[in-house]
Order: structure tokens, then sequence, then C-alpha cells
């Protein structure tokens, strides 16, 4: 089965994209829309009234997600979902999110367009914080909607620099809904597609990459601790605590390296005490991020740095580390019966397609520890992301329309 009866503009996908992109627009091509900032509610101000337009019917839960949802012919069937983000990194680029729910409102579109009916209702998912940049910790509303975390936790999270709280943006921005989050775990199904955020697709020349599991990723938040002292004083019985966090970067990427490409590591942030330029540090506290291509795989990497956290304070007299399990989640299999839709949808079209793991967190992930889910990639240049020159093509951008277009449409059951 193909959508090739319900005219999908690839041309109207792209306009789109470049209209949302000019909300938070950045001097240097990209994007600033940060989860609850003024420029991010003028974003999801635009979603709802590009789906007003069509007649969807527009829902906001207590976390600000906002569900819109066209009606299927037969009421007593469950919603077929189709989600993504809007909001971005600081320096973020036009495509990392808005793509995903862009490309399933011109499906809704198309739809709309067409007078077509589905069986099934379809539900279109803009997914609030999956960013985690301003808000932590990343796909956080689709975490709790899917009761994988307390909503009250969520919302008393203080973003990380200034005096706002998730849930006073939310009244502030006027996106704090009366719908229940749980709600969403009654979709039937859900699919999201994404730029790639890496180099596979486009160097193996293929338009869609068929993502079949996520990799187990743990962030670890890793406090040293030394003494002050005069940075004039000798080297000798120092106990330099950002010297024992350096050798703790430089352990943590030569475990990852010698896994032979099985695991990750990151150190993404790093604070000393005191910060001054005089003083020796006494303190560090850094924020690791691992990731492994199974679960057992990441255990015996977090105890390997906690191995490698010993062995350096035991070398270093006066060295004290504490490494504390923050966040993260399990290695997750996406549906099968759900991938094998959207592999089937791009073998019919003539698109090549890649099965891949991915490294990268989605609200997908979230969703399929909970309900059934898919997960599709398109190329991006050079796998740049998070970056204000992050780019596709409109022929990448209308190849993954046609295949999640298939797909869905064969899920909720388009009427001929």
């Amino acid at each position: 089965m193909t959508a090739t009866n319900i005219p999908l503009s690839a041309a109207r996908l792209w306009d789109s994209l470049m209209a949302m992109a000019r909300i938070g627009g950045l001097p240097g091509g990209g994007c600033n829309r940060q989860a609850l900032t003024d420029e991010d509610a003028e974003g999801r101000r635009q979603l709802i009234a590009w789906g007003e337009a069509i007649g969807l019917e527009v829902s906001i839960d207590r976390l600000g997600t906002i569900a819109l949802l066209r009606p299927g012919r037969d009421p007593s069937r469950r919603p077929v979902a189709i989600g993504s983000h809007l909001d971005t990194v600081p320096t973020g680029g036009k495509f990392d999110g808005p793509y995903g729910v862009l490309a399933g409102l011109e499906i809704l579109r198309a739809l709309h367009e067409a007078g077509a009916e589905t069986e099934a209702p379809i539900l279109l998912i803009n997914w609030t914080n999956e960013e985690g940049a301003r808000f932590f910790p990343p796909m956080a509303a689709s975490e709790v909607a899917m009761g994988l975390r307390a909503e009250a936790a969520l919302l008393a999270t203080p973003e990380r620099a200034g005096p706002a709280t998730f849930g006073g943006e939310l009244a502030r921005t006027g996106f704090a809904g009366p719908a229940d989050p749980a709600a969403l775990q009654g979709i039937d199904a859900y699919f999201e597609t994404h730029i790639e955020q890496g180099p596979v697709l486009e160097a193996m020349g293929a338009p869609i990459g068929i993502v079949t599991h996520a990799l187990a990723a743990q962030t670890l938040e890793v406090a040293v601790t030394g003494r002050d002292g005069h940075t004039g004083a000798p080297m000798e019985g120092r106990a330099d605590a950002l010297a024992a966090a350096a050798a703790f970067i430089l352990a943590a990427e030569r475990l990852a390296r010698e896994s032979g490409g099985e695991a990750i590591a990151s150190v993404t942030r790093i604070a000393i005490t005191p910060d001054a330029r005089g003083n020796i540090p006494s303190g560090a506290r850094l924020v690791c991020s691992l990731r492994h291509r199974s679960q057992p795989g990441l255990e015996a990497l977090i105890a390997a740095l906690r191995g490698e956290a010993a062995a350096i304070a035991a070398a270093r007299p006066g060295i004290g580390f504490a490494l504390e399990e923050q966040w993260g989640y399990p290695q997750t299999d996406f549906d099968p019966a759900l991938y094998g839709r959207l592999e089937a949808a791009a073998q019919r079209r003539g698109i090549a397609s890649h099965r891949m793991p991915t490294a990268i967190g989605h609200d997908a992930i979230q969703v399929a520890r909970a309900r059934p889910a898919a997960l599709m990639f398109i190329p991006c240049h050079g796998g740049l992301s998070h970056n204000e020159a992050e780019s596709i093509t409109p022929a990448w951008a209308e190849a993954g329309l046609l295949v999640l277009a298939d797909a869905v449409l064969e899920t909720a059951g388009l009427i001929r």
C-alpha cells in the first residue's frame, strides 16, 4: 500500500520547515527555541494554527505537550501517533525535531486536502522539552507521559541558569494545559522520523535509516575532591582535583576507544571550586554521558570507570571520587512490525534503506518503553547536528515523508 492517492507535498513540507526556522532564527542560519521560552511558545502557536486550519482537534496536557487529532471513521480504534519536537538547543539547526513534527503535519494536510478517511484516528504530537537544554533531563515530557518518571518532579525542575522552573514557565507561556499526560499511553502505535545526526546514511547513499533499537544510556555526575593550595606551591604534595578530573576524562575516552565501537563516552560539563586564577582546585564536578550497545556492556563500562576513579585516587594522595548515576534509559528495542512497515514502504518505492541502532536519545525511545513504536532517520550533511550549519536536502525530506506516510496510513487503515 502506498499513499499515492493523497496529495503529499514535499514543497509544502519544505516551506513549513523554513517558516518554523524563522521563529527563533539565528544570524548563522540556525535556531534558538529552547523549551518554554517565548520563541518556543511562538513555534507552538504556529503549529496549532496550522493544525486548526485543517480542522484538527487541539489538546494540551499538564506538561505542555501538544496533541493534534484527526478523527478516524472508527471511534473505538486507538490513535496512530506521529511525533517529535519543536524545541532546540541554544545554537540548533532547522531540522533536528521540527522535521518529524512537520512531516506528520504534511500527512494530515494531504488527507484533509483529499477528503480522505482512515479507520483509526491519527494523532500528531509535539513533545515538550525533548532537548533538555534548558530543563534537565531531555525527553522529559515523553518520559513522564509513559509513566517512567513522576510528573511533580518534572514540574519542579529548575532551569540550568536562572530562577525559573518548568511548571512556572508552562504557566507563563500559556501552555499548562488541562489534559492528563498519561492519556498518551492510550495510543495504538507511534512513529517518529528524525535527521540521523550522524554520517552513516549519507556515506552509504541511503535516504532512509530503519532504527531497530536504542543503545543503553547513562549519565554520571562525578565529584572529585582535593585540597586548596596556591598555584606557586611546589608540585609535590598537591591534591589537585582538576588534574585528577583530567585523568578521569582521559580514562573514560580510552575505555570507549578500546571497546571496538561498542561504547561511547563523553564528558560534557566541568565546574571547579574555587574558580580562582591563583588557586589549585579543591573540587571538580563532571557530567559524563555513557552509551553502550547492550545493557550488560553499559553496566560493565560504569564498573570499569569506578575502578579507574579508585586507581586515580590511590595514585594521588588527598584525592577522592564519588560517582552518582543520575539519568538514563535501558537498551530499548523498537517494534519489528512497525519498523517492518517502514522498511517495506521504502522497498516498494525503490528508496534505499539501512537498518541501524541509535546512540542518540529521542522521544520515540521513551514511548517504545511503554507502547509499540518505530523510529526512522533521514541523512544530514556530514552528520552535523546541534549546530547552526545543520542541513538536509529537499530530496531526503521528501523520501522520509513518503515512507512515513505509507507506514502510518497502512497502520491507521487508509480508506480508499
